[in-house]
């Protein structure tokens, strides 16, 4: 059986992944590793989680504007999650993809979904997200 939601698209694209959802705020900046794709914030509940081709759900950001930075690094070394799922619109990690895009490193889809459809969103199951902002549950 599939579900299908539909989120707002900030950055579109294609993409495919297991969902792994962050159970806290983060700040990419200190909270992700560019170099191993992986939570390294000790205190932070998805500490040792690699993010690397999930369709990452962050339900909150935490912080620093450098959190762009990270994202690219992680688009530049190809550790990047495959989508992102934000519960809030990010401008922020957004950028970071899109500035990744114009410096030829690749881009993921960004999307910004309802409080509601975040519930929906199990963890470790397999997503798709669509050009049009529509998360495929499989």
């Amino acid at each position: 059986m599939t579900t299908d939601l539909i989120g707002r698209v900030l950055v579109p694209g294609d993409a495919s992944g297991t969902l792994l959802r962050l159970r806290s705020p983060i700040s990419f900046w200190g909270g992700v590793d560019p170099r191993t794709g992986i939570v390294s914030d000790p205190r932070h509940p998805n500490h040792g989680d690699s993010i690397t081709d999930t369709v990452l759900i962050v339900p909150a950001t935490a912080g620093s504007s450098s959190s762009s930075a990270i994202m690219l690094e992680l688009l530049r070394s190809t550790l990047a999650p495959a989508a992102l799922i934000l519960a809030r619109h990010d401008g922020i990690l957004a950028l970071g993809v899109l500035v990744a895009r114009e410096l030829g490193y690749g881009t993921i889809p960004v999307v910004e979904v309802t409080p509601e459809v975040l519930q929906l969103l199990p963890e470790g199951g397999t997503a798709t997200v669509t050009m049009t902002g529509s998360i495929e549950l499989q």
